[in-house]
């Protein structure tokens, strides 16, 4: 049968439906006609064209509605068409719609159609530039309302074609009304159709609960057979196809949920996630509840607009996969991924410090992104601390090729030293900045005089390039245990964060005051660790005790000690007095005969603190001791601590 006849088939069954006649057999009808059973639609329409009431088992002997005389003309225009084609009515099984789409149809010529078309009281209306028809449930394309990440018109294509091509996957393989969000109206359409008709009989309720029923013209008909066709000609993984599909239509609904601009672009950047064909639909889901929670925190990538922060000044500052040591990498078998270390130390003991040591030199060093966590530390005091750290660092000085020494002091308050000294300096031999001199004009005058000032700026443009190693930042100084866990999630399956620095480890908002509950905290972060594979670091709070530095021990924590439980790795630090100095003594080897003395400085910065591990999964627990310099950031692990003999 010719399109014109197929075309023709549908007008008359709009005009039954207009006419009152059985909407479920009409439904039926479309069916057939849809999977190439024309025979018999043909036949169906003639038994419902002479019946008087709205099913077709009623008495067909009852007298024919005078408005449908026109299709009784148009049934018998399109028998003589059949008749001419000498279709065998065997071709037309409507279980083998591959066949149907190969036979050749050749048109009816015959005016009086043409004719008879003027007359016939279809709902329908005509264009009035070309007269075409235009259907009254017509599916209308629409352009897309979502932005080009969340567009997928192959996918819809595939899903579908599968449905069309083996109905019986609609069992397994649908998508629930409150999800179901096609960017394709017309492709939503034949969902809806293959829901009730072609899947109908194997469609479960709550898949069908929220729908209602499918447009079916012409188009659709044509849609369909080439959809079909299109798929079959190639090989897919359904279950992939619809786990994708379902990925999809979560983040539209959430994106048109969404009325925030920022949260909307962050829910369409899941997309761009490196673990995100990896990820089901709920962790998709769980991605957008991390997305909302962590947009209340403060982000930052502290490796980022370095110079500019240098330079400009302008910040609310009122003051100023080893190890970096090889000791304790050794003792720890370095830092590994699925455990988490801990570091306590006093208050104002450089805690904050020693995580940014450490971090950098997994970011830089080892070439992996990280992630900090501060709940002490503002962004503008960790992106100095950085800049002093890597400025100062030898290792990391090797990496930026800058050989360079300056304090935080200096940094913060801008202080370079000439290469002439003819120029005009302060007492301490720095640039003095003039009077009415701006902050711009200053910095170009730095330029042109230091040398030192030069090499600080290079080293943070190197900072600034160092894209696929970042040191990422968020501020939690308010937040719960669930509040910190997504934070985590989020940038892990974002980022692809593996290495995690904690400062400091402290109870949630809910439990402040409550030392036991600390262990909770550390238990989620160890879970997190093993349960995702990556590296937590956190920084504890030891408390001011008399406890001699080499004697900590657990019950010297200003938390509960129950949190040791659930560490893998434990270091007590503590700094000792400088009175004190004299009755430690340092070896080189945990076991040796040579031993050093602490040699005392002038400068109040250089501090002597002594660490003793406390807990080791990997075996040795020695105690160790440390050189540092607070103000360049440098910590120096000088060898085994012990007392001395007396």
């Amino acid at each position: 049968m010719n399109d014109s006849n197929i075309e023709k088939l549908y007008t008359i069954l709009d005009a039954l439906e207009k006419a009152g006649k059985d909407q479920n057999e009409i439904e039926s009808i479309r069916k057939l006609i849809e999977n190439g059973n024309l025979s018999d639609s043909l036949e169906r329409i003639r038994r419902l064209n002479n019946s008087d009431s709205k099913s077709i088992d009623d008495d067909q002997d009852n007298s024919y509605n005078d408005d449908l005389t026109e299709e009784e003309q148009e049934i018998q225009d399109i028998d003589e068409d059949e008749s001419e084609e000498n279709l065998d009515e065997e071709e037309l099984d409507d279980d083998d719609e591959t066949q149907n789409d190969n036979i050749d149809y050749n048109e009816s010529d015959s005016n009086e159609e043409n004719d008879d078309d003027d007359e016939y009281n279809f709902d329908y209306f005509e264009d009035e530039d070309n007269n075409t028809p235009k259907y009254k449930e017509e599916v209308k394309k629409h352009e897309s309302i979502y932005p080009i990440k969340l567009r997928n018109e192959d996918l819809e294509k595939t899903y579908i074609g599968l449905l069309l091509n083996n109905p019986k996957l609609i069992v397994k393989y649908y998508i629930l009304n409150d999800e179901c969000y096609f960017d394709d109206p017309s492709l939503l359409n034949i969902y809806k159709s293959i829901l009730f008709t072609e899947g109908g009989n194997y469609t479960p309720e709550i898949a069908k609960k929220g729908f209602n029923f499918s447009v079916d013209n012409n188009e659709t008909y044509k849609q369909k057979q080439d959809l079909k066709h299109e798929i079959e000609m190639k090989t897919y993984n359904p279950e992939k196809v619809y786990v994708e599909l379902r990925k999809l239509c979560v983040l539209r609904k959430c994106y048109l949920e969404e009325p925030r601009e920022e949260i909307q672009k962050q829910i369409v950047d899941i997309r761009d996630y490196e673990l995100y064909d990896q990820m089901s639909v709920d962790e998709i889901k769980a991605a957008i509840v991390q997305v909302s929670v962590t947009q209340k925190f403060k982000h930052a990538i502290l490796s980022e607009d370095l110079t500019e922060f240098l330079e400009k000044g302008e910040n609310n500052l009122t003051n100023g996969l080893a190890l970096p040591f090889p000791i304790i990498s050794n003792v720890f078998k370095g830092i590994r991924k699925g455990e988490t270390m801990a570091f306590a130390m006093p208050s104002n003991s450089g805690k904050s410090r020693f995580t940014i040591n450490i971090a950098a030199y997994t970011a830089f060093v080892h070439k992996k992104k990280v992630l900090v966590i501060s709940n002490e530390m503002s962004e503008e005091k960790m992106k100095l601390c950085l800049i002093t750290t890597v400025l100062n660092n030898p290792t990391i000085q090797k990496l930026h090729g800058q050989n360079i020494s300056k304090t935080e002091g200096e940094l913060l308050e801008f202080k370079f030293r000439p290469d002439d000294k003819n120029i005009k300096v302060d007492k301490d031999g720095f640039i003095l900045k003039e009077k009415n001199e701006t902050r711009k004009e200053f910095v170009e005058r730095l330029k042109k005089q230091s040398s030192e000032f030069n090499k600080t700026i290079a080293v943070t443009d190197w900072l600034n390039n160092q894209i696929n190693n970042s040191i990422y930042f968020i501020n939690i100084t308010d937040h719960t245990n669930d509040e910190l866990k997504k934070v985590i999630m989020n940038y892990y399956y974002k980022e692809k964060i593996e290495y995690i620095f904690y400062d400091t480890l402290k109870t949630d908002t809910a439990n402040i005051g409550n030392g036991e509950e600390i262990k909770r905290t550390a238990t989620i972060l160890s879970n997190l660790a093993q349960n995702f594979n990556i590296f937590i670091f956190s920084t504890l709070q030891l408390t001011e005790s008399t406890t001699m530095p080499i004697n900590l021990n657990v019950n010297d924590l200003a938390v509960s000690r129950t949190v040791k439980e659930v560490l893998d790795t434990l270091c007590l630090v503590k700094q000792i007095a400088r009175e004190d100095l004299s009755q430690y003594e340092y070896s080189l080897e945990e076991v040796d005969t040579k031993f050093f003395e602490l040699e005392k400085f002038k400068d109040p910065d250089v501090r002597y603190y002594a660490c003793v591990v406390d807990k080791n999964r990997a075996g040795a627990k020695p105690k160790l001791l440390f050189r540092l310099n607070l103000a360049y950031n440098i910590w120096n692990e000088l060898g085994y601590l012990r007392l001395k003999n007396k």
